[in-house]
């Protein structure tokens, strides 16, 4: 079993609405997706078999931004013990207000990211993937030796045997996730197919309107290759 600490919009809001559509699967377990309205119709559009494809990867993890990656509990830690932490900690912690979200092409895939650069956004990251450090195994030789690719950088690197995690600190890119790789062929089709889906959140300018990171979920992956489900969600109280 691995555990989480993902941002998550909370199960009213209209781009949680968005992206489990987007992606065909509900995090919370409470929404059945209608899926996108793909015309699927011409060589430009994006079909159903190709919208299955791209979002593949992210659809198991459910709509998320990484704060805390996926990470085995340490020898005598429970998710009990990682979610009461996790409620004090919330209720400690200020949200944090971005001027918007847009989408972006990150490498190879598609994410909401910040509209611009965000200091709070870093600091609280940063200061959530050390308070939770406690309940984080170490990682084996084995999984480091997975984690590790020739295109890290050296902190990086350092990254995933101190933290667990290579994109951590100044490393750290909030993004939300809503495609796996797309080859290059197809990324103008899946961009179009994304801003249509997403316009009534993104709006013409195709950024968002301000944007609260305002909630801390605990998701659990089971079982090795099982979906990740949240556990629980709490809301960012401190004034």
């Amino acid at each position: 079993m691995r555990t989480a600490l993902y941002f998550t919009p909370r199960r009213d809001h209209p781009l949680l609405h968005a992206a489990v559509d987007w992606l065909g699967r509900d995090a919370y377990g409470e929404r059945v997706p209608s899926g996108p309205d793909l015309d699927g119709s011409g060589p430009d559009t994006l079909t159903t078999e190709d919208w299955a494809k791209v979002t593949a990867a992210p659809r198991r993890y459910g709509f998320h931004a990484t704060v805390k990656a996926p990470f085995r509990l340490a020898r005598g830690k429970s998710v009990a013990e990682l979610d009461a932490a996790l409620s004090a900690y919330c209720l400690e912690t200020a949200p944090v207000i971005l001027p918007g979200l847009r989408l972006s092409r990150l490498g190879s895939f598609f994410a909401l990211v910040p509209s611009e650069p965000s200091a709070h956004l870093q600091a609280f990251a940063g200061e959530a993937v050390r308070a939770f450090e406690p309940f984080r195994a170490e990682l084996s030789d084995a999984e480091i030796a997975r984690r590790e690719k020739a295109s890290l950088t050296q902190t990086q690197r350092k990254n995933i045997r101190d933290w667990g995690y290579p994109y951590v600190f100044d490393d750290f890119r909030f993004h939300m996730t809503l495609t796996g790789p797309v080859p290059e062929a197809d990324q103008p089709r899946v961009e179009a197919a994304l801003r249509t889906h997403f316009h009534a959140f993104l709006g013409e300018e195709g950024t968002s309107a301000p944007f609260a990171v305002d909630t801390l979920a605990l998701f659990v992956e089971p079982e090795d290759g099982a979906d990740f489900t949240i556990f629980s969600a709490h809301d960012l109280r401190c004034p």
